[in-house]
C-alpha cells in the first residue's frame, strides 16, 4: 500500500531537475557570471527585499594550496565556482539556499528561528512500517526529476565559455551519485591526457566534512520531495558484522539466485540502473558523465579480494581510530600517518595509523568488500547501501569530535590538496559551503545520533576521555617533575642541616640542652620549608 501511494505521488509531482541551480543554467546567467535567482516570497533576488540575503562577490580563499595537483586554469573546478559563476546570494542570519528560501540545518518555521534536533536511527531499530517508508522514499527519490536542479554535461570550454550551455535534467537519487563523481572524476588535460590525482571529496581533509554535508543536502531534498519533515537517514553499523547482514530482499536487495554479481529479483533495487561508472570511457573522450544508464547495480559481497580486505571493520579498529588526537598530519594525504581522517577513510592501518594504502580499513574495506558497484569512488553511491554506510562513518566522525572538542583551528588553513582547505567552497555545490562549516558537531547542524543518545554512562566516559588522554600525554613531565622537585628539596635540607651542624660544633653556648641518654632518639629537627 505504500509504494502504491508513492507511485501515485510521483505521477501527480511537477518534474524538476539537478546540481547546477536550474534557474542560472542559461546563457544570461553563464555570460554574467551570476546566479541571484529571485526568492518567490518576495520576488527580490536573494530576497534582498525581506532581508533574506544579497546577491555578493564570491571570496575566494588564496591561502596556498598542496602540491598533489600541479596545474592551473585546467579544470572546472578550480576555485569553486568561479569557473561558471563569480556572484552568489550571500545569506543572511539562518538563511540558506541559493536563493536563500531555506532555512539553514538545524533551524525551521517561517522566519527560521525555530531550532530543530532530528535522530539517525539504526536501520535495524526501524520498524517494519518506518523500513518500508525509507525504501519507498529511495525509490521515489529514483524515479522523480529533481525540482532546482541539472546537471552539466559539458565543461566550460565545451560550452564555449557559457554561450552554449550544456545541462540535463537528472533524478534526485542519481544527482547526487553525479554530484560525487564530479568530486571525484580525474582532470581532462586534452588530447587523451588525465590527471588522476585529485579529489575534491576523498583522501584528504575535507572527506569527512564533504560527505556530512552531502547527506544533510540528500536528506533535505528526500524531506522537500515526500513532504516528510520528519525524516531522516537511518545508519547500518557494520562493527564485528560476519557479512552483509543488509543485504537480503527485507532491506537492501538480496543476492540473484543464478548470477551472484547481481540483486535478487525479488528486490526493487535489481531494477535500478547505474550512472557514471565508465571513468576510463569518459576519459578517453574527454567528456563527463552525462547520467545515461550503464546497466544494474553489481554487489557481491565478501567475495572480495581478501589480501586487501579480509574481513569487515571491527570494533577495536573503530575505538583505535578514535583515540587519534590529531585530525590530520604530513602531507593531508591518503599518505598521511597518525591522522585521525585518513585512518578512518582507510588508507592508514587501523592498529597502527601508518599509512598502508596496499590495504583498505575501516571506510574503504566496506566499499571494497561489496565487491562491485560500491567498489568503483565515482559510481559508488549508485548502490543505496552507500548511504548508509556513510551516515555510520558520519556518526565515527562524530563521536572523535566530541571525544576530543577541537577548535576549528585544528582542520588545516592552507596546504591541503586542492579544494581541501579550511575556507575552501566544496565541489560541486550551489549555494556554497566551505569545509570549515562542516567540522562542528552535528547537534550545531540539527542531528544526532540514536546510538550516541543513550549510555549517559558513555556520554560521561566520552566527556572525561579527552582530559584523560591529556593527562596521559603529560603524565611523564608530572612525573619528571615530581621526582627533580623531591632531589632538590633534599638537597636543600641536607645543606641547612650541614650548616646547622656546623654552627652547633662552633658555638657551644647554643648547643640545645640534651635530655637523659633515653630522650635522644626522639628529639627531632624541624625545618623553616
Amino acid at each position: 500500500m505504500l509504494l502504491f501511494t508513492m507511485s501515485l505521488l510521483l505521477a501527480i509531482l511537477q518534474p524538476s531537475t539537478g546540481q547546477f541551480p536550474r534557474v542560472c543554467a542559461n546563457t544570461q546567467s553563464l555570460l554574467r557570471k551570476e546566479c541571484c535567482p529571485p526568492w518567490e516570497g518576495d520576488g527580490s533576488p536573494c530576497g534582498e527585499r525581506s532581508n533574506r540575503g544579497t546577491c555578493q562577490r564570491i571570496l575566494l580563499s588564496q591561502a596556498p594550496l598542496g602540491p598533489q595537483f600541479p596545474f592551473s586554469g585546467v579544470d572546472d573546478r578550480e576555485d569553486w565556482p568561479s569557473v561558471f559563476y563569480n556572484r552568489t546570494c550571500r545569506c543572511r542570519g539562518n538563511f540558506m539556499g541559493f536563493n536563500c528560501g531555506e532555512c539553514k540545518f538545524g533551524f525551521s518555521g517561517q522566519n527560521c528561528t525555530e531550532r530543530r534536533l532530528r535522530t539517525r536511527r539504526n536501520i535495524f531499530q526501524l520498524t517494519i512500517r518506518e523500513k518500508d517508508k525509507f525504501l519507498a522514499y529511495l525509490n521515489l527519490a529514483k524515479n522523480i526529476p529533481s525540482k532546482d536542479y541539472v546537471i552539466a554535461t559539458g565543461t566550460y570550454a565545451q560550452m564555449n565559455n557559457g554561450s552554449n550551455p550544456m545541462f540535463r535534467n537528472i533524478n534526485v537519487y542519481d544527482l547526487f551519485v553525479w554530484m560525487h563523481y564530479y568530486a571525484s572524476r580525474d582532470t581532462l588535460l586534452g588530447g587523451s591526457n588525465v590527471w588522476r590525482d585529485i579529489d575534491f571529496a576523498h583522501e584528504a581533509p575535507g572527506f569527512l566534512p564533504w560527505h556530512r554535508a552531502f547527506l544533510l543536502l540528500w536528506e533535505r531534498e528526500i524531506q522537500k520531495i515526500t513532504g516528510d519533515e520528519n525524516f531522516t537517514i537511518p545508519y547500518w553499523d557494520w562493527r564485528d558484522a560476519e557479512d552483509c547482514v543488509i543485504c537480503t530482499d527485507e532491506y537492501m536487495g538480496g543476492q540473484h539466485p543464478t548470477n551472484p554479481n547481481l540483486l535478487s529479483p525479488a528486490s526493487f533495487f535489481s531494477s535500478w540502473q547505474v550512472i557514471c561508472t565508465r571513468s576510463e570511457e569518459y576519459n578517453s573522450q574527454q567528456a563527463l558523465c552525462n547520467a545515461t544508464s550503464e546497466g544494474p547495480i553489481l554487489r557481491n559481497p565478501g567475495n572480495n579480494d581478501k589480501s586487501r580486505t579480509p574481513r569487515l571493520p571491527s570494533s577495536s579498529e573503530v575505538e583505535f581510530c578514535l583515540s587519534l588526537t590529531r585530525y590530520e598530519s604530513g602531507s593531508m594525504d591518503k599518505m598521511a600517518n597518525y591522522s585521525f581522517r585518513n585512518t578512518l577513510e582507510g588508507f592508514a592501518d587501523p592498529h597502527t595509523a601508518i599509512s598502508n594504502i596496499s590495504q583498505s580499513g575501516l571506510h574503504n574495506a566496506l566499499h571494497i568488500y561489496m565487491n562491485g558497484s560500491m567498489s568503483q569512488v565515482q559510481g559508488s553511491a549508485n548502490d543505496p547501501i552507500f548511504i548508509l554506510h556513510h551516515a555510520f562513518v558520519d556518526s565515527i566522525f562524530e563521536r572523535w569530535l566530541r571525544r576530543h572538542r577541537p577548535m576549528l583551528e585544528v582542520y588545516p588553513a592552507a596546504n591541503a590538496p586542492i579544494g581541501h582547505n579550511r575556507e575552501n567552497y566544496m565541489v560541486p555545490f550551489i549555494p556554497l559551503y566551505r569545509n570549515g562549516e562542516f567540522f562542528i558537531s552535528s547537534r550545531e547542524l540539527g542531528y544526532d545520533y540514536e546510538y550516541l543518545q543513550e549510555p549517559a554512562l558513555g556520554s560521561f566516559q566520552d566527556f572525561l576521555i579527552p582530559y584523560l588522554e591529556q593527562a596521559h600525554q603529560i603524565w611523564p613531565w608530572l612525573v619528571g617533575a615530581a621526582v627533580i622537585g623531591g632531589l632538590v628539596t633534599a638537597v636543600i635540607s641536607a645543606l641547612i642541616l650541614a650548616c646547622r651542624k656546623k654552627k652547633a660544633g662552633t658555638s657551644p653556648e647554643i648547643q640545645p640542652l640534651l635530655t637523659e641518654s633515653e630522650d635522644y632518639n626522639n628529639i627531632s629537627y624541624q625545618s623553616h620549608f
